[in-house]
């Protein structure tokens, strides 16, 4: 097979199959899911910060490993902009805690294990006959609409690219 062709045929393959479709200005679906030490969260109660809602595939794989450790690490810049993280996937809470354990990740990881959450939010996908989250971010504001959509997202620029926009937004 081509190698021009594995980035077309990756793409299909994590195009969301199911799901609403979002768009900048409209309230962000409501959710409640555990986190890596089983306290639940859920949307209503960051009203008056802004959220950071990043989907991501699967713990401790190299793409959302990178995503992660970058978020990590620009954690108290995106604190400064009174910003919190919540990292989802449908890996299950013990699966969280052994990934946020081993990277030192300062911030909820959500389980959506049933997928009920990705699905509203447009991300849920088939790869390699598995269902998973796509990686998909959300930027909600303090008023709980979303604020931005990322559908295409690289794990390496992503927590930078989500850093600018959140002061740009911060701005208008």
């Amino acid at each position: 097979m081509s190698k021009a062709l594995v980035p077309l045929i990756f793409f299909i393959l994590c195009h969301p199959v199911v799901g609403a479709d979002l768009e900048p200005g409209q309230p962000a679906p409501g959710f409640a899911m555990q986190d890596q030490y089983m306290k639940t969260h859920s949307l209503e109660k960051y009203v008056g910060k802004w959220v950071v809602l990043y989907f991501y595939p699967k713990d401790d794989t190299p793409g959302c490993t990178t995503e992660a450790c970058n978020f990590r690490d620009d954690i108290f810049k995106l604190r400064a902009l009174d910003a919190e993280v919540l990292g989802v996937s449908l890996d299950s809470t013990e699966s969280h805690a052994r990934f946020a354990e081993k990277y030192g990740l300062p911030f909820p990881l959500l389980s959506d294990a049933a997928g009920e959450v990705a699905d509203q939010y447009g991300c849920l996908t088939e790869w390699r006959g598995m269902t998973i989250a796509a990686r998909h971010t959300f930027i909600i504001d303090p008023g709980g609409n979303i604020a931005r959509i990322y559908r295409e997202v690289d794990p390496e620029t992503h927590s930078a690219q989500v850093l600018a926009d959140l002061a740009t937004l911060q701005a208008e």
